[in-house]
């Protein structure tokens, strides 16, 4: 059994049980990851994956957990390689952060700059997505950990680090009826016009839909982005007023919009880091995630993770 052979079989599942595009991301050919699964399945004494002619079409009921094992295997593999890289290269490597577009844009900037003049020669990889996408980054291991509001707690292999708490503000252009108000904003107000605002998978866009709700109110949401940017340059246009993360406007930049506080009419929402339970972070990683999240120490990351692990047994 060689592990090369089990990367095989992890990544022909993950391709949706397409051999030829498994072996175009792994960088060799269909009858070799063919012959090498074949040769595994010989060894095990069970089919992993049930076939059609030469087209695999399903995984079997014992594959399914051959999958998960190897799946474990080679996170574990990962983690060891991890391990001899901390000693013998304690400021080398490389980190991957699976975000959403607001933090990326608003929220981790400073950290990331703090983080590559401490860390030049590890190779720093931002990638974006929704918070579904983000946080299956993480579990497939294609990111080191995950930073957003929603979606971390909905996957069980995840631990999740509360970092700091944030709400919203409505932007309007600079002329808006909204701005003469001699009182605070309320949601009646927000209701009376076109919204833009997140798609309903980001930034905490059920909070909104709830407050409405409870209000018995029924916003007119006419159009959504998972971009902040973009939401402010329709509104801009005059498409409609915005609802936006408080910290995503800039009056410096964003000068042809002003931003009202509507903090009072929306629960707050917790920006997380998600991270695999089972995962060896190198000590830059620990770094990344203090600078970020200054009360996340190592040891606080460390006991977090052991929790998380004791209440899953």
């Amino acid at each position: 059994m060689k592990l090369q052979q089990l990367r095989y079989l992890v990544e022909v599942a993950k391709q949706g049980l397409n051999v030829s595009e498994a072996a175009e991301k792994l960088h060799t050919s269909q009858p070799g990851i063919s012959k090498q699964i074949r040769l595994l399945e010989d060894e095990l004494g069970i089919q992993v994956f049930i076939r059609n002619g030469k087209r695999v079409v399903s995984v079997s009921e014992p594959g399914k957990e051959v999958l998960r094992i190897s799946e474990r295997i080679l996170r574990e593999a990962q983690n060891l390689k991890r391990v001899g890289d901390e000693f013998s290269r304690e400021s080398e490597g490389a980190l991957t952060i699976a975000t959403t577009h607001t933090q990326a844009r608003y929220a981790l900037p400073a950290t990331i700059a703090e983080f590559v003049r401490r860390y030049p020669k590890v190779k720093l990889s931002i990638k974006q997505g929704s918070p579904t996408q983000i946080c299956e980054m993480v579990v497939s291991g294609e990111a080191d950990l995950a930073v957003a509001t929603e979606g971390i707690a909905l996957y069980k292999e995840l631990a999740m680090l509360p970092c700091y708490e944030w709400n919203r503000s409505v932007v309007v252009p600079q002329d808006h009826p909204l701005l003469s108000l001699d009182r605070p904003i309320t949601l009646a107000d927000i209701a009376a016009y076109p919204i833009v605002t997140y798609d309903f998978a980001f930034a905490g866009r059920s909070k909104i839909n709830k407050s409405f709700a409870d209000a018995g109110l029924e916003p007119n949401v006419v159009l959504t982005a998972i971009d902040t940017d973009v939401i402010k340059t329709y509104v801009a246009l005059g498409l409609g007023i915005g609802i936006i993360a408080t910290m995503a406007y800039e009056p410096q930049r964003d000068v042809n919009l002003r931003a009202i506080d509507a903090a009072h009419l929306f629960e707050s929402s917790t920006t997380k880091i998600g991270l695999r339970k089972d995962a060896y972070l190198r000590g830059f990683a620990y770094s990344f995630i203090e600078i970020f999240a200054p009360h996340l120490s190592r040891h606080v990351v460390d006991s977090s993770l052991l929790t998380r692990e004791e209440d899953n047994e």
